[in-house]
């Protein structure tokens, strides 16, 4: 896969958001008593690269934030990804030695130990629904969908899900905290190009669905303020509004903390949801186009 490099700022400040804040649960193994204060911004550059067997535990990392605590084989998820690193990208961070105009060596970009900080991939669920990886997270998929969904969205994810006549991929686009939207595009972009080349040859990534888990969280009205959603990343706000099928749940229960993304003092507590979409494949392209557009007017203002 061609690297693609994207220089971004890993705390921005407000203005130069796409209309919501991010936010992030922060995890119990990496505990920190510090405050984030001020409004400093760091440049770094970041690309996507193929997932290799190094990256597994990164992924699974990424993958616990956004299915936390779920009983689901997330080790076998993360297999997956990197089994099939034709399709999908882990995003590292590009290390040059000071010097960013120095493209001949690769040595550190290819070194294992890097962090992973974002994995965008898709999974063919409907090819891969032996997995128990599959197994397991379709279970708990309609097991809260029976809780929090109506009849009719239950119906939609199961005619998707398990009518037999329907192929669903999980499309993941997951990464740390404060890193912008601005990688969303370049990382779709090329899942899209990378999808199209695959099933060009014959492989299995044509689907007439994609699910898609989003994180969000949610402050409570108070007095004349009302509540306000503030998605964890920005972009996916604009998945949701193309949606055909969503429902939400709580993931309070399962997380240690909900602040803000901007880990500031005077940020209230955040009630932490989750958000399954189910949307029509064809509009994937669209979407993608409009986050383009959205982080390109952003950045030239």
């Amino acid at each position: 896969m061609t690297s693609k490099k994207v220089k971004v700022e890993a705390e921005e400040d407000d203005e130069r958001r796409m209309d919501t804040k991010s936010g992030s649960e922060e995890s119990s193994d990496d505990e920190n008593d510090e405050v984030y204060e001020g409004d400093e911004g760091i440049t770094v550059d970041f690309e996507g690269r193929n997932p290799i067997d190094p990256d597994l535990d990164g992924i699974k990392q990424l993958l616990g934030q956004l299915f936390v605590k779920a009983h689901i084989d997330l080790a076998e998820m993360a297999g997956v990804i990197i089994g099939q690193n034709y399709v999908g990208s882990v995003l590292k961070q590009t290390y040059n030695d000071g010097d960013e105009d120095d493209e001949d060596d690769d040595t550190d970009m290819e070194d294992p130990s890097q962090v992973v900080f974002g994995v965008t991939s898709v999974i063919n669920l409907s090819n891969k629904q032996d997995l128990t990886c599959v197994r397991q997270l379709k279970k708990m998929l309609f097991e809260k969908a029976e809780k929090y969904a109506t009849e009719l969205v239950i119906q939609q994810f199961r005619e998707a899900l398990e009518g037999g006549s329907k192929t669903t991929g999980l499309l993941l686009n997951e990464r740390f905290i404060n890193i912008p939207a601005a990688v969303c595009v370049p990382m779709c972009e090329n899942l899209l190009n990378e999808m199209e080349r695959a099933r060009s040859k014959g492989m299995p990534y044509t689907f007439d669905y994609y699910l898609m888990f989003v994180k969000y969280y949610q402050q409570a009205a108070a007095g004349d303020k009302s509540a306000e959603v503030i998605y964890s990343n920005d972009e996916e706000e604009y998945f949701i509004k193309d949606s055909c099928a969503s429902f939400d749940y709580s993931v309070q229960k399962e997380t240690t903390t909900a602040l803000a993304g901007q880990w500031q003092k005077k940020d209230d507590e955040l009630q932490p949801f989750r958000k399954v979409l189910l949307i029509e494949a064809s509009k994937l392209p669209g979407i993608v186009s409009t986050i383009k557009n959205l982080v390109a007017s952003v950045t030239a203002k």
